[in-house]
């Protein structure tokens, strides 16, 4: 037990083995014991060492992984996408995209874009997901899609489905997607359409922050 003035403030801890209440059979609290310096961080090893795997396999996409997040990159490539919205209607198609960075955490789930082509590094900028269904600060909008109940290596290949079998409806209020004559219903209309070989880079929204800064939660989400 941590006990202080206020949330998120300790100044005292005690321990309490736990047995079994003789009249009730239940799980209950023992007598408090004072927490020593040794006991606490002996404690706080074991917390930490099984809070995530040991020994996990870690593949060259995953960039950071932390007890309660995981955040992994895909390098551009050619993906289905769904549409269902009355301005485009309802279409399919397997188009370019960008190189994403995604990240799935206890507190939701986000994608950003990047221009580089390899692995992205802590100095790598981030821009805006050119997608519907989107917040700012790359919040996705899960709706009804069906997302892994855990945050792991495992899980990601799960993550990502959800994401790109997920049908883009509308882009969500907020900060601009995309930059393209016409705005962004033209700019997945020519997606849709073929117009392009490549993803256009140029098109891309600068988030004003990098990877680096979204690994240690800078970034305002």
């Amino acid at each position: 037990m941590l006990y202080g003035p206020q949330q998120g403030t300790f100044t005292y801890a005690t321990a309490h083995a736990v047995k079994t209440d003789p009249a009730t059979g239940r799980p209950m609290l023992d007598v408090a014991v004072p927490l020593n310096r040794r006991a606490l961080l002996h404690a706080l090893k074991q917390v930490a060492e099984n809070a995530l795997p040991k020994g996990e396999f870690l593949p060259p996409t995953i960039l950071s992984v932390s007890q309660d997040a995981i955040t992994w990159w895909c390098a551009p490539a050619n993906r289905r996408v769904f549409m269902d919205c009355a301005e485009l209607g309802r279409r399919t198609a397997v188009v370019p995209h960008p190189g994403l960075v995604f990240r799935a955490a206890s507190n939701g789930f986000s994608v950003f874009s990047v221009l580089e082509e390899t692995r992205p590094k802590p100095e790598t900028a981030l821009y805006e997901p050119p997608y519907f269904n989107t917040w700012d600060n790359g919040k996705i909008c899960i709706g009804t899609a069906h997302v892994p109940k855990q945050i792991d290596v495992a899980s990601v290949e799960g993550w990502e489905e959800a994401f790109f079998r997920s049908a883009f409806t509308h882009p969500n209020h907020g900060r601009q997607r995309v930059t393209y004559e016409n705005g962004v219903y033209a700019f997945w209309r020519d997606m849709l359409d073929g117009r392009f070989l490549a993803y256009p880079k140029e098109v891309l929204v600068s988030m004003n922050c990098t990877l680096g800064q979204l690994l240690t939660g800078a970034t305002g989400d």
